[in-house]
């Protein structure tokens, strides 16, 4: 990456973390207190989350023209106010449909300001040379499970969920809106843009739809251990400090595969590095299966490894595929059945764990599994019509 590039790069890979360590990380550890204090199941703070995807991946592919049509700075700036807006009312839920309402606007915050618009802002900037742009945020970002689920451990340990929600609501007014309004460049010719602007057809052809099956597959899985890897984990054997421990590392795992995605995979197309991230999670599941909880952290590398490669595959594969033409549009499309399907993840693996136990890792490895035949079955050129 350009020395030009690095400050932006670092801005938005700092508002990255907090958007996403303050919203899309907060149920893993506050869903239970905040279950016990309304005096419901944890699967209601569950289905809410679930339901705030369901909103960020229906706003997506609007949020991908506008960013196309004007840029990035306007839309990630409301997306700080607006993730402050739903933390601060989740700080004063004290009933199911206030606590659903907070949900529904931090789905909102999140439609606006979590990867697919960092990674829309940075297309309408630099064009089809945004690939290593949008690895650099996700490096810096790629720590937001590592420094948000302690933060939100301490904050909870400290001054409650509550105070919890309050501090993070802050943060986003006083870090996270300041950078991303100076820093982020205003776009020339935005205004002429939206004048001009007529929604683009973009047909939903056989690279459409493997893109978005593999997107979605993906990201199922990792909705699933978002929410679920330390239970998924004690339920293999490991103790709670093996399985809090082997959290701990996902995050750096995930910063690996980046380094390395930036180096030395860098010079190939990204076709090649995506369908080798859909092989870690299987590998990872496999060690946990032979060894048992003792395998917790290894486990957790694996999946990190892969995981870690699939965020940045989900911006730069479409940019390589398709071009730079429409491409936070086009980003928003593929993207929402991810959305969906990533929803959906948190509450049916809660049930299948119910079932299965730690068996669940094979329902995710078919997932795994599955993306990684639809990425052999992918042209890296579109056909032309």
């Amino acid at each position: 990456m350009s020395g030009r590039q690095f400050p932006l790069i670092l801005a938005l890979g700092t508002t990255q973390t907090l958007a996403w360590a303050s919203s899309y990380y907060l149920p893993a550890i506050l869903a239970d207190p905040i279950a016990r204090d309304l005096g419901v199941s944890p699967n209601w703070i569950f289905a809410a989350f679930s339901a705030s995807l369901v909103i960020s991946a229906m706003l997506g592919p609007r949020v991908g023209r506008q960013i196309d049509l004007v840029g990035g700075r306007q839309v990630l700036s409301i997306s700080n106010l607006t993730l402050a807006a739903g933390l601060t009312l989740l700080g004063f839920s004290y009933s199911i449909p206030v606590l659903v309402i907070a949900w529904l606007l931090l789905g909102v915050g999140m439609g606006l300001g979590l990867y697919d618009a960092a990674f829309a802002a940075l297309g309408r900037i630099y064009g089809e040379a945004a690939r290593r742009s949008i690895t650099g945020i996700t490096l810096v970002a790629g720590f937001a499970s590592t420094v948000g689920w302690p933060l939100s451990t301490w904050g909870l340990d400290t001054i409650g969920w509550r105070n919890t929600c309050f501090a993070w609501a802050a943060a986003h007014i006083l870090i996270g809106l300041p950078i991303n309004f100076l820093m982020l460049p205003a776009v020339k010719g935005a205004k002429a843009a939206v004048a001009a602007a007529v929604k683009p057809q973009i047909p939903i052809d056989r690279t459409m739809i493997l893109l978005a099956f593999t997107f979605a597959a993906a990201w199922t899985v990792t909705g699933a251990m978002a929410a679920h890897m330390p239970r998924i984990l004690e339920a293999a054997g490991a103790t709670t400090v093996q399985a809090v421990a082997a959290g701990a590392l996902f995050g750096p795992a995930q910063v690996g595969a980046r380094i390395l995605e930036a180096s030395f995979l860098s010079r190939y197309h990204p076709l090649l590095s995506t369908r080798l991230a859909c092989l870690t999670h299987p590998i990872g599941a496999a060690i946990l299966a032979v060894a048992g909880g003792g395998a917790s952290s290894a486990f957790s590398i694996f999946f990190g490894l892969g995981n870690g490669i699939l965020t940045i595959a989900r911006g730069t594969l479409p940019l390589a595929i398709f071009g730079a033409e429409n491409y936070g549009y086009r980003l928003g499309l593929i993207g929402a059945p991810a959305r969906m399907a990533q929803a959906a993840a948190p509450l049916l693996f809660g049930l299948l764990i119910d079932i299965m136990g730690s068996r669940v890792l094979i329902v995710s490895s078919a997932l795994s599994l599955s993306a990684l035949l639809a990425l052999c079955l992918l042209r890296t050129k579109p056909a032309v019509a």
